[in-house]
């Protein structure tokens, strides 16, 4: 793996990044929930393959933002 891919992967946990991806995780991982889950998730068809669809949708607003915080400190330092 080079350098810039292993440094991502540690900035997933890096204490500076992750109180802004837990926040818009949760505020995006909803809204996108509710709109593609929300029906079934009302009337209780929740099935086993929906809700790891619904833990991707909350993991998939917090990489993106990493990534975000990631990059803009990555050009910090240039």
């Amino acid at each position: 793996m080079t350098k810039p891919l292993i440094d991502f992967w540690s900035s997933l946990f890096n204490p500076n990044f992750v109180p802004t991806a837990l926040k818009v995780a949760l505020f995006v991982g909803t809204v996108l929930l509710l709109i593609n889950h929300g029906h079934a998730l009302l009337q209780g068809q929740m099935s086993r393959d929906r809700w790891i669809s619904a833990v991707l949708t909350y993991c998939v607003p917090y990489i993106v933002n990493i990534h975000g915080q990631f990059v803009s400190a990555s050009r910090k330092k240039l």
